[in-house]
């Protein structure tokens, strides 16, 4: 019996210093300060018009659309080199099927490639690219978007 008081005392203790670190974590959440929002660039590859985030340093590069839930139909993220070179990704910590288009310096498609979630399989460019531009799987394909074709409004 008082060892069931005992455990059932350890157990409420247990329980209210989850509740208690739970509402701490709860306040602390909420006071974070919110995902840098990144610069923004309206591509369009003829008559078709992608709202593209801009990643072009490091560390945006390297989080890229990583733990995204959705993405909206025209929306995207354009990832910018300081200078053309082979680019290859995966899709680590990726949520979201997509597919991406390796974008050389005038602009035009050289490949692209569709991409699955959590998948660590390198995806690389044919040759040296300056951009690259992650939209939701089949985006390309259902507008009849194909290697060759040129992406304008590039930064």
């Amino acid at each position: 019996m008082l060892i069931r008081r005992l455990l059932s005392a350890a157990c409420l203790k247990t329980v209210a210093a989850f509740v208690a670190f739970s509402a701490a974590a709860s306040v602390h959440a909420s006071s974070a300060q919110p995902p840098e929002q990144l610069p923004t660039a309206q591509l369009s590859m003829g008559i078709h018009v992608v709202h593209a985030e801009v990643a072009k340093t490091d560390e945006t590069r390297q989080r890229g659309l990583m733990f995204r839930e959705s993405m909206k139909p025209n929306e995207g993220m354009l990832f910018v080199f300081d200078a053309p070179d082979r680019q290859c990704f995966w899709m680590q910590n990726t949520l979201i099927p997509l597919t991406i288009a390796f974008i050389a310096d005038d602009g035009t498609i050289l490949n692209m490639a569709d991409m699955q979630p959590r998948d660590t399989t390198p995806h690389c460019s044919r040759g040296a690219v300056r951009y690259a531009l992650e939209m939701n799987q089949g985006w390309f394909k259902e507008r009849g978007i194909k290697d060759g074709n040129t992406v304008n409004g590039l930064p």
